[in-house]
């Protein structure tokens, strides 16, 4: 078995200082916690709250509308959307200009579940930012705005 490579003859990479990876960590952690008191309440995963949190936003988009907005993988909005349409938490429909095209809502049980979780996950982003003033909260949003925009445009080409 051959000893591993001295890390000073490789790249310097400094994974702890790279952005996209302390942001990947900072959304898991927070998304974690929040989820622990919405998985324990009403047996929901982290895909299938973000699933129906655009569908209460946004009602009446297709799956691949609800993938594209959340930025999650199709297959993993797939499987959220046939858990969620088991337990009559969304409902599927014909999209009446479109017979070829599904839309999604929630049902009035999902908008009960909603209408619980929504206010819990707002409370917990509000405790969240307390650290920061208003001037860096504003701060904060109009840097991941322009990140989300300008910045995202740049490596995607």
């Amino acid at each position: 078995m051959s000893q591993p490579a001295s890390p000073a003859i490789h790249a310097d990479f400094d994974l702890d200082r790279l952005f996209s990876y302390r942001l990947s960590v900072l959304s898991n952690r927070i998304s974690g916690a929040i989820s622990r008191e919405y998985h324990r309440r009403f047996g929901l995963a982290i895909t299938e709250w973000r699933v129906m949190a655009v569908l209460g936003r946004f009602p009446g988009l297709s799956a691949g509308e609800v993938a594209n907005r959340t930025a999650m993988d199709k297959v993993a909005v797939s499987r959220a959307v046939a858990r969620l349409l088991e337990r009559a938490l969304i409902q599927r429909e014909i999209h009446g200009d479109d017979r070829r095209r599904s839309v999604l809502a929630l049902t009035d049980e999902g908008f009960r579940v909603y209408d619980e979780v929504a206010p819990m996950v707002i409370e917990y982003h509000q405790r969240m930012l307390e650290p920061l003033s208003d001037e860096e909260r504003a701060m904060l949003d109009q840097l991941i705005d322009k990140l989300a925009g300008e910045g995202v445009k740049r490596i995607e080409g």
